[in-house]
Formats: structure tokens, sequence, C-alpha cells
């Protein structure tokens, strides 16, 4: 049983009359009648009483056409499904996320997506900090991964679409929130809380480096997977961090922010992905991040 057998019995089924069915075809009616004859013989059934003046279902053909009518729907489905994915307007892209500055730029992704694409499935997954989010993107794993710069994994390309600085969080007690702006060497005697070492977050690194370049290693004491935790914790006065302006909205009670003395360290936050891949959809999600997620005015850093 072929495709064309079944949409030669639709259009028959459906004008009860072989020659505007086949006109409908855009056939000759003889070929149209042989594959009705072809389709009954394969099934067993008539599927039509005809004579010289009508045309009529069998019980066997009106048994026949709902489910004659799905299995032709689904392929035109299928075949626009298909169509829809070549030209990138149709299909999943996966995302990896994780920090305060993602939850700003995903929803405004998402809502530009979905309003462009509606059959485009962004699959977000979150925690993914940055340097994993950038191997992962490496290994094909991901599509694309909110990452911040810089980013060197071979054959990766990025955008940035955001800059930040690191500044400091304190409980509201200490001493320090006296001062306007936060000496980073006056942090050296601090307990720290941080994201742990091995979850391949960018701030920590950058935490440690900016530390380091004042003469001393922050002294880590607690560790939380996400900045609301981490900043709770500071809160809660178990120690200090550093943190970066786009965190600056989770507002809690015994919560403090102060900007740094020194030229405060700037991260960029970027989109990331293989020159590579293949796929259509990952291309239009990427035109569509251009005007939802534009690149800052003069960016010390561009495309890689």
């Amino acid at each position: 049983m072929e495709l064309r057998h079944l949409s030669a019995f639709l259009a028959v089924a459906e004008e009860l009359h072989f020659g505007r069915a086949a006109r409908r075809l855009h056939m000759a009616q003889p070929p149209l009648s042989q594959q009705i004859r072809n389709l009954e013989k394969e099934l067993g059934v008539q599927l039509f009483e005809r004579n010289t003046r009508s045309v009529r279902l069998t019980s066997a053909g009106r048994a026949f056409l709902g489910p004659a009518r799905t299995v032709v729907n689904d392929v035109d489905v299928a075949v626009r499904a298909a169509k829809a994915a070549g030209r990138g307007e149709f299909g999943r892209v996966t995302v990896g996320f994780a920090g305060a500055s993602s939850h700003e730029a995903l929803p405004l992704l998402t809502r530009a997506v979905s309003a462009a694409h509606p059959g485009i499935e962004l699959v977000l997954e979150g925690q993914t900090y940055a340097n994993v989010a950038l191997q992962r993107v490496a290994e094909g794993s991901l599509d694309l991964g909110l990452v911040r710069l810089p980013a060197t994994q071979p054959g990766v390309l990025t955008r940035v679409i955001g800059e930040e600085e690191l500044i400091c969080a304190l409980p509201s007690n200490h001493p320090l929130t006296a001062q306007g702006r936060i000496p980073l060497e006056a942090l050296a005697s601090e307990p720290f809380v941080s994201f742990p070492a091995n979850a391949g977050s960018s701030l920590r690194d950058a935490t440690v480096q900016a530390c380091e370049a004042r003469g001393f290693t922050p002294r880590i004491v607690q560790q939380a997977p996400d900045s609301h935790t981490i900043l709770a914790l500071v809160a809660a006065g178990v120690g200090v961090t550093l943190t970066l302006t786009s965190c600056q909205h989770i507002q809690q009670t015994g919560l403090v922010y102060r900007p740094l003395a020194e030229p405060p360290a700037r991260l960029q936050a970027a989109l990331a992905w293989r020159s590579d891949n293949p796929s259509a959809v990952l291309q239009t999600v990427l035109a569509i991040a251009e005007e939802a997620l534009p690149t800052p005015a003069e960016p010390s850093r561009g495309r890689h």
C-alpha cells in the first residue's frame, strides 16, 4: 500500500465521483480507477459501490475513511515539520546556564524565540556553570552555553551579551560597611563564602584571581551551589563574598553590597556555540539572540 493509494481513496470518498476526484488529483480517470482497484485487492474488501450513475462508500469504505485520513494528515504534518526544521523554524536547542546574569538573559531569549518561532523548543539545563557549559559546548553535548570570557576552547565561537563588575557583599553589621569602597586587601583575613571549587564557576575563579593579585588567597570556609544561597550565608554572618553587579537585586535582611576600591575586575557574559554545529535551528536562535541580547556598545572583547 502506498500513500498515493490512500490519497486516491480519500479523493473519491470525499467527491463520490471518479471524474471530479481525478481532476482534483490532476490525473486521468482510468489510472485513478486502477489505483482504487489495486487498493481494494490488497485489502481484500470492496471500498465503493459504483454504477454508471453513482458512487457510494461500502461499510468497509466508511470504516477505512477515518484511519486513512489520519495517516495522510500525519504524513503531511511530518513533511511540514521536516521542511520547517530545514528552515530552522522547528526543533530543539539545548542551553546550559547558571548564575544571576543568566537569569536576566534567559527570559529575554526564551520569550523572543517563542514569539518568533513557537515550533522551536529551548531545553534549559540549569546549574551548568560557565566553565562546564563551555566544555560541554565544545564536546557537542550542549548547543548553546551562557559562559564568561575568556573562552578559549578550539572550534567554539562566542558573542558578548553583557559586562559586569565584581563587588563585595558583607553582613550588614560588618565594620567594613562603613566604608564607601572596600579595598580588597581589607578582606585578606576574612572568611569567604563561594561556589564549590570543582563546579566550574567562573565567578569563583575571578574571586581567587582578584584576591591573589592583591597578595592573598581567599580563605573559603563555606561553599554553596548558587548566588542566592551564598548571599543568604553572607547575610547570616558566615563570611563575605565577591559577587557581580547583576546580583544586587537579591536583597536580604542582614546583607549589604559595596563596590571595590581598586579598578574593578570586569567579567563579560557571552553566548558560546560550536562553529561546526550543523543545526539550522541553532542558527535561527542565534539570529534571534542578536536582537534579544545585543552586544553592549564597544565591549573590550568581541567575537572569538
